[in-house]
C-alpha cells in the first residue's frame, strides 16, 4: 500500500448503543450517545482544527483550536470536550471562529522554530497542518520577546530525541503515557509559560525515567518535538505495510513504514485487534537486528565441527544435507532422524517443517520451544476442556472484576497486553498475584494488588488447592454452573478432595509459605468478586507439576463458573510471537495439526491421502528423547529451525553432549547462534519483515504476516524448507504461504473457514474458524465445553525432588525482562542493551549480607548440575531464600545450573526450581571471558569467507 496517515478522529470512538442524531455544516449525521462533536464531524468527512485531541486518548480541551459554534449554546465550546446531543446543530467553519483560531495559532507559531523545510516532520506535522488550515499567513507578535526557543534536545534515549523547543505542551504525551501505556512517567512541570514537559528525575532526561520506550509519547506527538531517530535519519516514509509483530505472544498489528528497501519506522497500526493501537519498545523499535552485521546471509556446511565454516550456493548445501539426511536415513532408519520446528516462524513454515519430519524423514520425531514452555498447557486444558488454548480474547480483561495472574510478568512478558489490564485495574477491578517474587504489577502508579501470595517456588499446586479447599468448604462454589456444565461425578471426587482438612491454607502455610488468612481472603475474593479471570504464565508451566497447576487452575474456573463469557476464563500468556500456532500445526511428536493424535487411524488416514506417504503411527521423541537418544547412538541427525536448544533448553552440558554426538546438526536460523556450534549445516534464515504467512498469537487470533522487503539471504523460511523437501524427493510445488494455508485448513478443522484472502480483508480470525464458528470465537466454551462437559481433575500436591539442602540452600527462578526476547538473539543486536546489557542474579538483602555480597558484585551461581557467575543485584523484590535471574545473554549460560526435571506429563523442563548456592567471585569464568573473543572470530571467519 502507499503511504496514508492513519485517520484521527480526534477523540475515542463511543460504546453506547443509543444513536444521537445531529446536524454539523448541513449535514445530518448519526452517532452513539457520548460521541463527542469533533468525532462526529470527522465521521463525515469534516476537518476540525485540533492540536491537544487524539484518538488514542480521552479529550482535553486546551489547544482551543477546535472550538465550535453550536445553536443554543452561549460561547464556542471545544469541539473535543462537547457531547453531542439530539438535535444539535453545529457550525465548524464561520468569520468568528477562523478569527480565534487564527489568534490562537499566531500565539504558538510565535513560540515554536520556523525551521520547517529543514525538519524532520516537514508535512508530516500536525501544528504545519493546522497553521494552513485556519489560513495563518503572517504573525503579529514578533519573534523578539520571551521565548523557549534553543533549549538542549534530550538524545538520551537511544531510538528517539525530544526537542523541547518544538515541544507545544499539548498534554498528549503525557496523556498516552497514562491512559495507553499506564506507566505515567511523563509530567507538565511548572505552570503558565514556564511549564514544560518533564521525565520527573533529577537528570530529567527519558533514559533514566521510568519511561519503558513503548513509544506511545512519540506516537501522540503533534510535531516533531518527540521524533524517532530513524526518521530523522532516513526520511519520511513513503510507503507502509500492514503486518504482525514478532516478539511475543500478544501479536501486535504494526503499520512497517518504508523508505525505498529501508524500514523507516514500526507505528501500531489502530486496527490490530490484539494492541489496539499500542505497542512495546520490542515491537516498535528493536526491528535494527534485521540488518545487524551478525546476520548469515550465505549458507554455510563442515564435515565436523571441528573444521571452520565454508560457505557455499544454496544449491549445493540442499544438495549436501539431502545427502546426508538420505545417507544416515539409509543406514539407521527414518526414527534416527527428527527436527524442531520454531515458535517464531509462521505457521505455515512450522506446518511444512513437520511435514518434512513426518512425510521425508519417515518418522514423528517432530517436537518444538513449546515443550519447554507452554506443553503443559497444551495437556492440562485439552484434559479439563477438551481444547489446547486460552478461552478469551484480549479484549475481555475489560469486563474483569477480579484478575488473578500466576506465574506471570505480564508487564516484562506482555507489556501491551499488560497496560489493557492496568488500565481495568485503575477502573477499579482487584488483583491477585501468585507470585514468589514482587512483580511490578504487585504496586505500580494507581495499582496496588489487593493480595500478593509470595509462595515458595514449587507449590503452585498446594497454593490453588487450598485456594479451592477455601471455596468448596465455605460453600462459594457455583452449583449452577457445576450441575449444567461439569461432570459432576468428577467434581464431587474433586469436593471431596480439597475440602480435606490436609489440604486447608493452614496445613498447607508450612510448605507454601503463604500466609492461611490471606491465601483464604484470596479465594474469597477470587470467588465472590463478579466476573474472574485468571491470566498465567510459565512460573506455571515450567515445573515438575506444570500439567497439574494447569488443571487446578482450571478446576478453580470451573468451581466459580469463570468460563463462558467476556471477563472470566483460564488464559495462558504465551512467550514467543508463533508458540500457539507451533502447537496448533501438529509440532509435537504425537499429534497431527489441530491436536489429533498420531494413532488415529483415520486422521493418520485424512493426511495420508492428501500427502501421497504412509505415517508412522507411534509417536515420536520430544527433543530431551532425541537428546537422550543422540547420546545412545540411536539418534543421528536434527533439522532446527529457528531455536536455540543450547542456550534455551536446560541442562546444558546434557545438550552439549547430544548435539556433539549426531552426524549431521542442521542450524536454520538467522545468526551463529550457541547450537550452531555443533552444526554440521547452517542454513540462513528470514526475518518477519521479509516473508509472508500468519502468525497465531495467545488469544487463538490468526493474523497475516506481509513481506515488508526482500530477503536478505535470497529465501523465505518455507521455500528453504520447501528445497529440502524436493532434494529429498517429495516433490513439493508451493508458489505461495496461502496455499498452505488452503492446505492447513484442509487438514484441520479449526482451520477450516480460514482463507489467506479473508485474513487479508478482515485482519485475523480466533480460530476455532469452521461451519459451527464461521467468524472465530473470540470466547470459547460459551454454550458447553469443547469435550462437552468440563472435567475436574484431583491434582495431588507432590514436592519437587529438587530439594535445597547445606550445599545449595537457595531456590534459584527464571524470567524475563522488558527489553529482551526469550534467548536474545534479536534484542542483543538493537539498541534495547541500553537496558539491560547483562544478565543479573537478584538476591534479597539478608541473603546477600549473609554472603559478603553487596549490589554489583560478581558472584558464583552454583547448583548441582553446573556453575556460571554474575553479577548481583540487591532487591527485595524477592523473598528470602529465593534468587532470580534472566536468561537472555549467552554469556551467562543460566541453563548450565538448571536440572533435568521435568513435568510429569510433557518432559517440560523445571527452570523454576533449581536449588543453588551463591558465593562471592572474582570475575566472569574462563569461559564467559572467552565468549567475546570467539563470538567475534566466529563473525571474522564468516567475514572473511565471504571475501
Amino acid at each position: 500500500m502507499g503511504y496514508q496517515k492513519q485517520p484521527d478522529f480526534g477523540t475515542p470512538a463511543s460504546r453506547s448503543d443509543v444513536p444521537v442524531t445531529l446536524t454539523i455544516d448541513g449535514r445530518e449525521v448519526t452517532v452513539p450517545e457520548g460521541t463527542s462533536v469533533m468525532r462526529a464531524a470527522a465521521q463525515i468527512g469534516g476537518d476540525i482544527p485540533k492540536l491537544c485531541a487524539t484518538d488514542m486518548v480521552k479529550s482535553f480541551g486546551s489547544c482551543r483550536l477546535c472550538l465550535v459554534e453550536v445553536e443554543g449554546m452561549r460561547g464556542t465550546p471545544a469541539s473535543c470536550t462537547t457531547p453531542v446531543t439530539e438535535g444539535m446543530v453545529v457550525k465548524t467553519q464561520t468569520p468568528r471562529l477562523e478569527k480565534l483560531r487564527r489568534g490562537v495559532m499566531e500565539l504558538y507559531i510565535s513560540d515554536h522554530p520556523l525551521d520547517c523545510l529543514t525538519c524532520s516532520a516537514n508535512n508530516d506535522c500536525e501544528l504545519q497542518d493546522a497553521a494552513a488550515d485556519v489560513g495563518l499567513r503572517d504573525v503579529r507578535y514578533g519573534y523578539n520577546g520571551a521565548n523557549h526557543l534553543g533549549q538542549a534536545d534530550d538524545t538520551s534515549n537511544p531510538y528517539f530525541t525530544f526537542e523541547a523547543d518544538k515541544c507545544i505542551v499539548c498534554s498528549r504525551c503525557v496523556r498516552a503515557c497514562d491512559e495507553v501505556q499506564g506507566t505515567l512517567a511523563l509530567t507538565v512541570d511548572g505552570r503558565g509559560f514556564a511549564s514544560k514537559i518533564s521525565a520527573g528525575t533529577v537528570e530529567d532526561d527519558f533514559l533514566s525515567s521510568e519511561c519503558v520506550s513503548c513509544g506511545a509519547c512519540v506516537q501522540a506527538c503533534p510535531t516533531s518535538a518527540l521524533m524517532e531517530k530513524s526518521v530523522k535519519q532516513h526520511g519520511k516514509p513513503e510507503r507502509s505495510v500492514v503486518t504482525t509483530c514478532a516478539y511475543c505472544g500478544v501479536g501486535c498489528t504494526f503499520r512497517a513504514e518504508m523508505r525505498g528497501e529501508q524500514l523507516v519506522r514500526m507505528v501500531p497500526w489502530k486496527d490490530g485487534k490484539a494492541n489496539r493501537g499500542h505497542s512495546c519498545v520490542k515491537g516498535r523499535f528493536a526491528w535494527g537486528y534485521a540488518n545487524h552485521q551478525d546476520r548469515i546471509t550465505t549458507p554455510m556446511i563442515r564435515d565436523s565441527i571441528d573444521q571452520p565454516w565454508r560457505e557455499v550456493s544454496w544449491a549445493e548445501a540442499i544438495s549436501y544435507t539431502a545427502g546426508r539426511l538420505k545417507d544416515i536415513r539409509d543406514q539407521h532408519g527414518a526414527r534416527a532422524l527428527g527436527g524442531i520446528t520454531s515458535s517464531r516462524c509462521t505457521n505455515e513454515e512450522t506446518f511444512l517443517v513437520q511435514k518434512l519430519v513426518r512425510g521425508g524423514f519417515g518418522s514423528n520425531n517432530v517436537d518444538t520451544c513449546a515443550r519447554v514452555c507452554h506443553s503443559p498447557t497444551g495437556y492440562g486444558l485439552k484434559t479439563t476442556f477438551g481444547t489446547s488454548a486460552g478461552t478469551q480474547d484480549f479484549d475481555s480483561v475489560e469486563h474483569s472484576d477480579v484478575i488473578l495472574v500466576i506465574g506471570a510478568n505480564p508487564t516484562d512478558a506482555h507489556p501491551v497486553f499488560a497496560s489493557r489490564m492496568k488500565r481495568r485495574l485503575r477502573e477499579g477491578a482487584k488483583l491477585i498475584v501468585i507470585d514468589p517474587r514482587r512483580i511490578d504489577l504487585v504496586r505500580s502508579p494507581h495499582i496496588q494488588a489487593q493480595h500478593h501470595l509470595p509462595l515458595q517456588p514449587g507449590t503452585n499446586v498446594a497454593v490453588l488447592t487450598a485456594m479451592a479447599h477455601v471455596i468448596v468448604t465455605e460453600g462459594l462454589v457455583d452449583t449452577q454452573f457445576v450441575q449444567e456444565r461439569c461432570e459432576v461425578d468428577a467434581f464431587e471426587d474433586w469436593a471431596r478432595f480439597v475440602a480435606d482438612e490436609t489440604h486447608s491454607p493452614e496445613r498447607l502455610e508450612p510448605v507454601t509459605r503463604v500466609p492461611a488468612e490471606d491465601l483464604r481472603a484470596a479465594a474469597r475474593l477470587f470467588a465472590t468478586g463478579g466476573n474472574g479471570a485468571i491470566y498465567y504464565g510459565l512460573g506455571v508451566t515450567e515445573h515438575s507439576q506444570g500439567s497439574s497447576t494447569v488443571m487446578a487452575i482450571a478446576n478453580l474456573a470451573m468451581a466459580t463458573g469463570n468460563i463462558g463469557r467476556p471477563g472470566v476464563g483460564v488464559n495462558p500468556l504465551r512467550g514467543q510471537n508463533n508458540v500457539q500456532g507451533a502447537c496448533d500445526m501438529g509440532s509435537f511428536p504425537h499429534e497431527l495439526s489441530g491436536y489429533r493424535h498420531i494413532s488415529d487411524a483415520e486422521t493418520r488416514a485424512l493426511f495420508e491421502a492428501d500427502w501421497g506417504v504412509t505415517l508412522d503411527p507411534e509417536p515420536g521423541l520430544r527433543i530431551n528423547n532425541m537428546l537422550d537418544a543422540a547420546c545412545d547412538g540411536t539418534f543421528r541427525a536434527i533439522y532446527i529451525q529457528g531455536e536455540d536448544i543450547l542456550q534455551s533448553d536446560p541442562d546444558t552440558k546434557h545438550v552439549v553432549a547430544g548435539l556433539e554426538a549426531m552426524d549431521c546438526v542442521i542450524v536454520h536460523d538467522l545468526f551463529l547462534n550457541e547450537t550452531a556450534n555443533y552444526a554440521h549445516v547452517f542454513l540462513p534464515g528470514s526475518t518477519f519483515l521479509e516473508k509472508d504467512g500468519t502468525f497465531t498469537n495467545a488469544e487463538r487470533r490468526i493474523q497475516p504476516v506481509r513481506r515488508v522487503m526482500d530477503p536478505a539471504n535470497g529465501y523465505e523460511d518455507w521455500q528453504v524448507t520447501q528445497l529440502l523437501a524436493n532434494a529429498m524427493g517429495l516433490g513439493w510445488d508451493y508458489g505461495h504461504p496461502k496455499e498452505i494455508l488452503s492446505e492447513i485448513a484442509r487438514l484441520t478443522p479449526t482451520f477450516a473457514g480460514v482463507t489467506w484472502e479473508r485474513l487479508c480483508d478482515q485482519g485475523s480470525l480466533q480460530w476455532p474458524v469452521n461451519e459451527a464458528n464461521p467468524d472465530g470465537a473470540p470466547v470459547m466454551h460459551v454454550d458447553g465445553f469443547v469435550r462437552g462437559k468440563g472435567h475436574f481433575v484431583v491434582t495431588e500436591y507432590v514436592p519437587t525432588d529438587e530439594k535445597t539442602g547445606p550445599r545449595f540452600p537457595l531456590l534459584l527462578t527464571t524470567g524475563r525482562i522488558l527489553s529482551h526476547y526469550n534467548v536474545g538473539a534479536q534484542t542483543r543486536r538493537t539498541a534495547n542493551t541500553a537496558w539491560h546489557p547483562e544478565d543479573l542474579l537478584e538476591m534479597h538483602p539478608t541473603d546477600a549480607e549473609n554472603r559478603g555480597l553487596n549490589d554489583g558484585d560478581w558472584a558464583k551461581l552454583a547448583s548441582r548440575k553446573g556453575e556460571t557467575t554474575l553479577r548481583v543485584k540487591v532487591t527485595e523484590r524477592v523473598a528470602p531464600g529465593v534468587v532470580y535471574t534472566t536468561f537472555h545473554h549467552p554469556e551467562t549460560q543460566a541453563n548450565v545450573v538448571t536440572t533435568d526435571y521435568s513435568d510429569w506429563a510433557t518432559n517440560c523442563p523445571e527452570y523454576k526450581v533449581t536449588a543453588v548456592q551463591v558465593m562471592p567471585s572474582n570475575g566472569p569464568t574462563d569461559w564467559q571471558e572467552g565468549y567475546t573473543n570467539r563470538s567475534a572470530k566466529s563473525r571474522r571467519i564468516v567475514t572473511e569467507v565471504s571475501r
